[in-house]
């Protein structure tokens, strides 16, 4: 490990090459704090369980909140009224968690992370106490959008200080509770949001957010210990960039998620958001390129891991759209299954998927990083093009082990390339390369709704002419009257979605190929 003087003065760590770390080093079985290569104090392990445990359930709360609704849909509208407008119950939530995450992972290297995650979590409490008095539709959804801005704090700090409390070694144990925190909530979420919207009342959904959040901020305040590691002078905020990329990411992202649904894509509100984005696009460049210290620093594109990190899981983001999104459809639609049967069908990758990345590590620290991530990747597209292969109309258990496979080698994807890039950098830039890493996933994931959304939307049209509109066709496919031409044209329209899945998976391969270095060089 060296260190060296950049041109403005300030001393920057060189990385050294990532090697595992066997069980003596430091950080695996000392009471004392492992000190890592670039001077960074690791938490003690008898002093961070309850860190840990707080950790978990700020996760929980981000990631509950993007699922616990659907289920109590019916219950909102009924009360509120406003039934066109609740698909920004969801889109308004997860826009304010996009665009927020590059802010808070500025703050977190330059403020510590106990005050961004103390004041996010504030602020989702805030946001759900609203949520639950709102009176109004849109009220509601404004209120929504308060509690993803403290999502996006829960996000992107939960995940960096994961990777300040634990050494190299141990990282990948955090990073896989955190995953089977999101695999547990995609299942939960849903029965959580359906029990409570019939048993008691859809405001609940909200309320119950309160005590585990006050839990949070107890266990934060009282043992979550930050060596100051902050720089000198406490550089200003970049607050111009700040309000430019909220707003450009804002508008591009809103046209994506309402075109095609709202409007058609080619009609003057899409294409004037659209260029209205670009515009702003433009002018977040000449910002950042200006600012002493940017929001989206230009040094996440200009280093190699990060950047092909950032590509790999935007569109990793973009392809775990098509079974999220349409394979319950599938299920009930061509399978004939029930709501509860075709949930298994989908929840089963999110069992394989946290066992597979906490045993990641047996695998990467034999063969690296990147080839662990394009083997997973890799199984990955094979298994997505492999479902437009399964038979017509098929068992159930077909699509099902396809799915258990396939959560198994994205477990194997993207862990390790996480794990990776938060080594690359010292603890001030790991907030800002957690946050830029988060920010594309979620970007490929809004943009995997649209442009599948559009896929599906087409493929049905073209198929079922003269068969009435798509909501009759619709409500006939759940009666189970429909036409078998009606079943036929769901089930093209899924497997051409998957056909796009995997070439978004194939893209990510050579992404890893070409651009991901061989070796990740670590600062710890």
């Amino acid at each position: 490990m060296t260190r060296a003087a950049d041109g403005r003065g300030h001393r920057h760590t060189r990385p050294t090459p990532l090697t595992p770390r066997t069980p003596e080093d430091p950080g695996t079985g000392s009471t004392e704090p492992a000190v890592c290569d670039n001077g960074t104090e690791h938490t003690p392990p008898r002093k961070r369980g309850a860190v840990a445990v707080a950790l978990m359930l700020a996760m929980a709360l981000a990631a509950l909140d993007s699922t616990v609704v659907s289920t109590a849909v019916p219950q909102i509208v009924g009360d509120l009224s406003g039934f066109s407008a609740f698909s920004w119950l969801f889109s308004g939530y997860l826009l304010a968690v996009t665009v927020s995450l590059p802010l808070y992972g500025k703050l977190s290297d330059t403020f510590g992370r106990k005050p961004v995650l103390i004041v996010g979590a504030a602020i989702f409490l805030l946001g759900s106490l609203l949520c639950a008095t709102a009176w109004s539709m849109v009220a509601l959804i404004a209120f929504r959008v308060v509690q993803g801005l403290g999502g996006g704090a829960l996000q992107a700090t939960v995940q960096t200080l994961a990777a300040d409390l634990y050494p190299l070694a141990e990282r990948p144990k955090i990073q896989a509770r955190l995953s089977s925190v999101w695999a547990v909530s995609a299942i939960a979420g849903p029965a959580l949001g359906g029990l409570l919207a019939a048993y008691a009342d859809w405001r609940w959904i909200f309320l119950v957010n309160l005590p585990v959040g006050v839990v949070v901020l107890w266990l934060v305040v009282r043992h979550l210990h930050e060596t100051d590691h902050r720089p000198a002078g406490r550089p200003p905020i970049d607050w111009a960039g700040a309000c430019a990329v909220f707003a450009c990411g804002g508008v591009l992202l809103g046209a994506l998620v309402q075109g095609g649904v709202a409007w058609p894509w080619l009609s003057v509100p899409s294409l004037a958001l659209f260029a209205t984005g670009l515009g702003l696009a433009a002018l977040v460049v000449v910002i950042e390129r200006r600012a002493r210290e940017p929001i989206m620093p230009g040094w996440v594109w200009r280093r190699r891991p990060i950047a092909a990190v950032n590509l790999a899981l935007g569109a990793l983001g973009l392809l775990t759209v098509a079974p999220s999104l349409f394979l319950p459809t599938y299920a009930q639609s061509v399978l004939g299954l029930g709501p509860v049967a075709a949930g298994f069908v989908l929840s089963v990758w999110t069992l394989s998927w946290p066992v597979s990345a906490s045993l990641s590590q047996h695998v990467y620290r034999r063969i690296g990083i990147r080839n662990t991530a394009m083997l997973g990747i890799g199984a990955a597209t094979l298994l997505l093009f492999a479902f437009p292969l399964l038979p017509y109309p098929g068992q159930a258990w077909q699509p099902t082990a396809l799915m258990l496979v396939l959560g198994a080698a994205l477990g194997l994807f993207q862990l390790p390339l996480m794990v990776g890039v938060q080594s690359t950098v010292g603890w001030t830039e790991r907030g800002t390369a957690t946050a830029s890493v988060l920010f594309c996933r979620q970007t490929g994931q809004t943009i995997g709704a649209s442009v599948f959304g559009a896929i599906v939307n087409g493929v049905l049209s073209a198929r079922l002419v003269g068969m009435g509109d798509l909501d009759s066709v619709t409500r006939a496919l759940h009666t189970g009257t429909a036409p078998e031409a009606a079943r036929r044209a769901v089930s093209d329209a899924v497997r051409t979605v998957y056909l796009g899945a995997g070439c978004a998976a194939a893209l990510a391969f050579l992404v890893l190929l070409f651009l991901a270095p061989r070796r990740f060089p670590a600062t710890d």
